[in-house]
């Protein structure tokens, strides 16, 4: 098996000032590309939450994002920050789940309520608008109790 070596620093340097000289002449159509945006933050609350709305438990949450479970735990704990490439496929899940699910082949799922919104500082994040937990309450009625987002207050809704 042999290796492909690269080329001197200048003559990668000269062929490069070439091609920008032949560009500025018309000889050369350059392509311009653009580079998607980093993936969105989510923090280990939202991460949480996500993995609740989807009925999945840690261990199956883990495996479709091909991670460990206790990767996923220190994320969930906010004692470490998924990878871009996991922010990448938390931003696929929360967007597609149902697409994701069926590629792993798992039943396919919906989630309500999850955005990406950009934050205060420029930064995009994953957050949950609105996730209810149903709950049984005295005298056979069900409530559902909103899961609070930062910055929300509770809802209690009686059905």
């Amino acid at each position: 098996m042999t290796t492909k070596r690269r080329k001197p620093l200048f003559e990668r340097l000269k062929q490069g000032l070439e091609e920008g000289i032949a560009h500025v002449q018309g000889e050369l159509t350059l392509r311009t590309v653009e580079v998607p945006d980093e993936p969105p933050e989510i923090d280990g609350e939202t991460l949480a939450a996500l993995r609740a709305q989807a009925a999945m438990s840690q261990s199956v949450f883990a495996k479709l994002l091909n991670v460990s479970t206790k990767t996923l735990q220190s994320w969930e704990q906010g004692v470490r920050q998924p990878s871009e490439a996991s922010r990448r496929l938390l931003q696929v899940f929360s967007e597609q789940p149902e697409m994701l699910c069926r590629i792993v082949g798992l039943p396919e799922i919906s989630l309500k309520g999850v955005q990406t919104k950009q934050t205060a500082s420029g930064q995009r994040k994953v957050v949950i608008v609105t996730a209810f937990a149903r709950k049984r309450s005295p005298g056979n009625k069900t409530k559902a109790h909103a899961i609070p987002v930062k910055g929300q207050r509770a809802k209690s809704l009686t059905q």
